[in-house]
Parts: structure tokens; C-alpha cells; sequence
């Protein structure tokens, strides 16, 4: 037996409608048959009043001024399993629908709304035709004659459980589409958002409103393809079981970015038909792209470790200095560049002598190793080796030499890129982007490493220049053991 509360304006009924005991559409007569309407005598239009009551979702009964139940819908009796034929007519629940310790009461409350303004809420413990309770919420409101009088009231009720079910479902849903800490899109059948909550419209660069109705593809500039064939499963077979991570790439103010979502979906279906018939998808994720970069960091550098140690172990089996050079550089290779070229300073280089390359100080470098320029293959050192390379001034290998570091270079769009980009410094026709580094050991500079990707791979960054002067150390320390080896009488 719940407390109540009042809200709202009193509903009035007009002067055409049913000025007696209740809305019109129900007979008074307790002998009427159930659910019927458009009696002889009844205002036009009953029999549609009679239908849309029993069609209501929601329990409806209605009492006059004296207490009789005068109407009882279908709905009601689902709830509590006495027919319109055995309620309507009754005074009260007493008895029947309310146990009699609680019948006054019950009757009070439902019956002061008559009386007071607005609706009423209330929650009663009701009995059921087989015996059994069932907790029930209730709104109540007076009904008013022609004449402008209380004439009765009019009660609608539901199970407590399924009220408090529809309630946790709309606040689920307003809370969702509040600023919550992931992104909730929903989509129409055509893929087009209706509802974007704040999350989402950061993520996607827009604002909540400015986003709507437009397609996909002028958010996404790559990975539209494979995040509306998502939608596309999801509005024909449902749900996928787990969260799908989807690599795309968004147009901003500030340019393209790179971002990584995972990804779940919903198909989202009206509950008011009986074929379930699709409403869109509800498309919910995260921003996970700060940790997918760290966890391929994590697994980049892990790889490259262990590539290392590989390649120290076959090195130091190596009878050669020179072949321990070549097979460093063929493990450094894996999954790092696809070409890698070694030019030595020619002679013996000394601490203090000429920048190599330097026409003016008589400095040179030489080809000494390098893998095929036609294809893939091993790094092998090149016969001879005593023709210098013709390096133009300002070449990527030659500046690495002089600043004693690394010097990362790419081809530039257009003309200027392409085979002419890397036939120009001689390297490999397919190469796209460079990373030279200089070979340093024992203070001295030994000449320079070059590695080389192709047009299809991403241009080198700082971690691969750390990684490139990790292999250039063990390189040079090879090349100056070999030559150590070479002066010994």
C-alpha cells in the first residue's frame, strides 16, 4: 500500500461525452456483455471508444461517483484475470480484487481523487482471480459531468515490475545518449545517424545535430566500406557475438586521422508489431586507438629484440667479419625495410679524416654490401668492391656521414617521386623512403647504412631510426674487426 503523489491538470470530459458514471464505451448494467459497445441509446462512436480501450497497453477501470466499476478493459483482465463481465457492476475492489482488511483504504485513495486536481500515483496490492497478490502502480484521475460536477474516476494500472522494467529502459537510453564514456550512433536502414550522443560527435568531428542525416562516407575517409558492411550484417542477421575493431580514417579541420574503434552493434526492432521489423542499429564504441598503438609498439619492439639476439648468435658463429655484417643486416631486414646498402669510407679512415664525399678533402665512400636492386633477397657483399658510389651533394647517405647521425628522406608526391626520386641517388628503382645512418666505431667513421622501403610501406619514424643506429653499432663493430683482421701481418 504505497504512498501517493499528484501531478499534472485534471482531465475534464466535454459536453458531448458520457456524463454518467465513466468514460462512455462500457455499460453500467453489470449484465452488459463484456467488451461490447454501440448498445441501443449509446452516443455514436462507442462502438470505436469500446475497441481503442480494449487496445490499450495499459490496465484501465473506471468507477462512478457512488464507487461501481463501470469499465474494464481487456488489459485488466490479462493483469488480474477477472473478466469485464465479473467486474463491471461491483462496488469497489472489496472482496474481490483487494483483500477486505485493505478494501477502505484502497477505496479512499482511489475515490479522493475525484476531488483533488491532476493524477494521482499509487501502488496497491491487488488479488487476482486464482488467489494470488500482484503489485500494482496506479494513476487516478476525477472525471466531471456535463454540468461540471465529479461524476467518477478513472484508474490505470501495471504491474509494479514491468513499470519499474519500462522505467529502467528509458533512463538506460537517456543515459546512453548523455556524455558517457563511449560513443553511441544510432542508424536508420539507410546507414544515415538520427542519434548521436556527445561522445560520438567528438570522436566523429562534428556536432550532435550537424551530423545527423548525413552518410558515412563524408565522415570517414577510409574504412567506410567495412563499417557499412557491419551495419549492413547486423540489419540482415543480428548481432555479431563479439566487439569488432575497426581501423578508419576521419576528415578534420586539422587534417586525416587515424583512429582505431571497438566496435559493437545492436539491431534495433519496433516492439509494436508482431513481425519484428528493423528500426536501424545501434552502433556503440570506444576509442581504442592510444592503446592499439602502444600494444603494436609493445609487439614491434619485442619482434625487433628478438631479431637482434637471433642475429648476434649467427653473427658470432661467423668466421668472417664481413659475413657477421651481411647476416646482422639480413635479420635487421625482416619486417623492418626492404633494401639496405653499406658504403664504407675507402682506405682507412683515422680519427679527424675528410668528410667522405667531399670532393674538396678527397673523401669517398664505397659499395661494399647490399641486397639485389631487382627484387628481395640476401644482403651479399659486392665483388670488388672499389668503384665509389656517385653520391651528388646533399645526399641522404652523406649528409647521415656528416652529422653523425641518422637522416630520414621520402619521395614527394607527383613528378618529383618514383623511380627518377631513387634513381637520382642511386638506390633501387622501387624505393620510396630512406633511412641512412652512419657506421661509427672506435671514434672513427667507418661510412654509412642505408635501409629502403618501397612505395607501399609507411615511411620510417623515430623509433626505426633508434632501431636503425641499434644495427649500425653491431654493423660497424663487425666492419672494424674485419679490417683490424685485414691489417694484421
Amino acid at each position: 500500500m504505497g504512498a501517493f503523489s499528484s501531478s499534472g491538470t485534471t482531465d475534464e470530459l466535454g459536453p458531448d461525452e458520457d456524463p454518467g458514471g465513466g468514460p462512455p464505451g462500457r455499460s453500467a448494467d453489470p449484465g452488459s456483455p463484456a467488451g461490447e459497445g454501440g448498445a441501443p441509446g449509446e452516443p455514436p462512436g462507442s462502438e470505436l471508444l469500446a475497441a481503442l480501450l480494449d487496445g490499450m497497453d495499459a490496465a484501465l477501470c473506471a468507477f462512478d461517483a457512488a464507487g461501481t466499476v463501470t469499465h474494464w478493459n481487456r488489459e485488466a483482465e490479462r493483469v488480474l484475470g477477472w473478466t469485464a463481465h465479473e467486474a463491471v457492476g461491483r462496488n469497489g475492489f472489496a472482496g474481490w480484487a483487494v483483500r477486505r482488511s485493505d478494501a477502505d483504504e484502497v477505496r479512499a485513495r482511489l475515490m479522493s481523487a475525484m476531488d483533488a486536481p491532476g493524477r494521482q500515483v499509487h501502488e496497491f496490492a491487488l488479488l487476482r482471480k486464482d488467489g494470488g497478490r500482484v503489485l500494482v502502480r496506479t494513476q487516478s484521475a476525477g472525471v466531471r459531468g456535463a454540468d461540471g460536477k465529479p461524476a467518477g474516476v478513472y484508474c490505470a494500472f501495471s504491474e509494479v515490475h514491468a513499470q519499474i522494467d519500462l522505467e529502467r529502459a528509458i533512463a538506460l537510453s537517456e543515459a546512453l545518449l548523455e556524455d558517457v564514456s563511449w560513443g553511441v550512433v544510432l542508424v536508420d536502414v539507410d546507414l544515415r545517424p538520427t542519434v548521436v550522443n556527445a561522445y560520438a560527435a567528438r570522436a566523429l568531428g562534428g556536432g550532435r545535430s550537424t551530423l545527423l542525416g548525413r552518410p558515412l562516407g563524408e565522415l570517414v575517409v577510409q574504412g567506410v566500406e567495412e563499417l557499412e558492411a557491419a551495419l549492413h550484417h547486423v540489419l540482415a542477421e543480428g548481432a555479431p557475438t563479439a566487439p569488432a575493431e575497426l581501423w578508419v580514417t576521419l576528415r578534420t579541420a586539422e587534417g586525416e586521422r587515424r583512429r582505431c574503434w571497438r566496435s559493437g552493434f545492436l539491431r534495433l526492432a519496433s516492439p509494436l508489431t508482431e513481425e519484428p521489423v528493423p528500426l536501424g542499429v545501434g552502433w556503440l564504441f570506444r576509442d581504442v586507438t592510444a592503446a592499439k598503438l602502444a600494444e603494436q609498439e609493445a609487439d614491434r619492439l619485442r619482434f625487433r629484440t628478438s631479431q637482434l639476439h637471433r642475429a648476434a648468435r649467427t653473427a658470432s658463429e661467423c668466421e668472417d667479419p664481413m659475413e657477421a655484417a651481411t647476416a646482422l643486416l639480413d635479420f635487421a631486414l625482416a619486417g623492418f625495410a626492404d633494401h639496405v646498402l653499406v658504403d664504407l669510407v675507402a682506405g682507412d679512415p683515422t680519427p679527424g679524416d675528410p668528410t667522405p664525399g667531399d670532393p674538396a678533402a678527397g673523401g669517398r665512400l664505397v659499395r661494399t654490401a647490399g641486397t639485389p636492386s631487382d627484387g628481395p633477397g640476401p644482403c651479399l657483399l659486392v665483388a670488388g668492391g672499389s668503384i665509389p658510389v656517385r653520391y651528388g651533394p646533399g645526399h641522404p647517405a652523406l649528409q647521415a656521414v656528416e652529422r653523425t647521425g641518422s637522416v630520414r628522406t621520402s619521395a614527394g608526391a607527383g613528378a618529383s617521386g618514383g623511380p627518377a626520386w631513387a634513381t637520382e641517388r642511386r638506390w633501387p628503382g622501387d624505393a620510396a623512403h630512406a633511412l641512412c645512418t652512419v657506421l661509427r666505431s672506435r671514434g672513427r667513421t667507418l661510412g654509412a647504412l642505408t635501409f629502403l622501403r618501397a612505395a607501399n610501406r609507411a615511411a620510417f619514424e623515430r623509433p626505426d631510426a633508434a632501431y636503425a643506429e641499434t644495427v649500425a653499432a653491431r654493423v660497424a663493430g663487425a666492419v672494424d674487426l674485419a679490417r683490424a683482421v685485414r691489417r694484421r701481418p
